[in-house]
């Protein structure tokens, strides 16, 4: 390729053109061989005749980054050029080439004297930096996607790990030799339990990540005895860490509109929660209070409290503080199962320390 075949020059004026012929120097490079190598100064543009340039970079770990192939009637290490800064990068023969090289000095001097010069190779440089832009942000996409994935994994499997766990005991307890009918059927019953419960949660993360909701029905039931029934499937967990589980019921019955899988997974997720913040065991209350239009629950722990640098973003995705497994979605999802039931959450510190959750749900007389 000429120097007017080159798609930035070939509309100089003949004029320019010529002079710019005058200064052209041309240089081949073997397969492999450096044009110029990162730190070196930048005392030179190139433009590539034939073959083609591989322009990398060497990190601090010592590792080599390609970063762009510069073809035919395209330039390449003009930034160094332009602020007279040593090479950011390393350009290397990818194959036999030849360039045409351009020494500072008198390029500077050309692009003062030729605006259309100038103009050339600004627009050259524009639309490099468009495309290593695009190219980065499509690279920052791809890899914070890959970061996302990996994050919602380790969620899945952190919170599977419970149910398995009971699930294996279950089995354990059904299949030997010497267990009853009665043994048999608990397991059963513990197994079937704890698929639904797996069930559940995976349901619950791939609606809560579609942004979508199943508009599942809400059946009325006696709020009291439904939470009740809840903690009592909580109480064999909580207990193996240590934790004592205390329910307080209303003072008289409350009929509340619920979905009951999905109400009753804010109730493990937040006394999960809470027996994660107390590894050296505490208590646990939930409590069940009422007005004449709301039922209010309360479930409360003796732990450290809610930090302060996660307090404000506390029901955001991935707002998670010092945990050493799971991302904090949890938290986002009992909000929208709470908001599905036409309520709200919120969450504060105890003055007398521990963190408690509180959520209103609207009755249904």
């Amino acid at each position: 390729m000429t120097l007017e075949e080159s798609k930035l020059f070939r509309d100089l004026p003949p004029a320019e053109l010529t002079h710019l012929r005058r200064l052209a120097r041309e240089q081949a490079y073997h397969s492999g061989q450096s044009v110029f190598q990162q730190g070196d100064p930048g005392d030179a543009l190139y433009l590539v005749k034939s073959g083609w340039i591989q322009i990398a970079i060497h990190t601090e770990a010592g590792e080599r980054l390609a970063l762009s192939r510069i073809f035919p009637g395209e330039i390449f290490g003009e930034m160094a050029v332009l602020d007279a800064e040593p090479r950011s990068a390393t350009a290397t023969a990818a194959e036999e080439a030849e360039v045409y090289r351009f020494s500072r000095p008198e390029l500077i001097e050309l692009l003062g004297a030729s605006p259309s010069i100038a103009l050339a190779v600004m627009r050259a440089i524009s639309l490099r930096l468009r495309d290593f832009n695009s190219r980065y942000v499509r690279t920052v996409i791809t890899t914070e996607r890959m970061a996302l994935i990996g994050r919602f994994a380790r969620s899945i499997v952190h919170d599977l790990k419970s149910p398995l766990a009971t699930i294996l005991m279950a089995a354990d307890l059904g299949c030997q030799e010497k267990s009853d009918a009665a043994h048999r059927r608990m397991g059963l019953d513990y197994i079937v339990k704890e698929v639904d419960r797996i069930q559940t949660m995976v349901n619950d993360i791939l609606e809560f990540t579609s942004g979508t909701s199943t508009g599942a029905r809400l059946d009325p039931v006696d709020y009291g005895i439904f939470v009740q029934s809840v903690v009592q499937e909580l109480q064999p967990e909580v207990a193996l860490n240590h934790v004592r589980l205390d329910f307080v019921p209303p003072a008289r019955p409350i009929k509340v509109a619920v979905h009951a899988t999905r109400l009753a997974r804010v109730f493990h997720n937040l006394t999960h929660n809470a027996v994660q913040a107390m590894p050296r065991g505490g208590r646990i209350i939930i409590r069940i209070q009422q007005d004449i239009e709301t039922a209010w629950t309360e479930i409360e722990d003796t732990g450290p409290g809610i930090p302060a640098a996660v307090m404000g973003k506390l029901f955001e995705p991935f707002a998670t503080h010092g945990k050493t497994s799971g991302t904090g979605l949890g938290l986002s999802i009992c909000r929208k199962t709470i908001q599905e039931h036409g309520g709200e959450i919120t969450a504060q510190n105890r003055p007398e320390g521990g963190a408690v959750f509180r959520f209103a749900l609207p009755r249904q007389e």
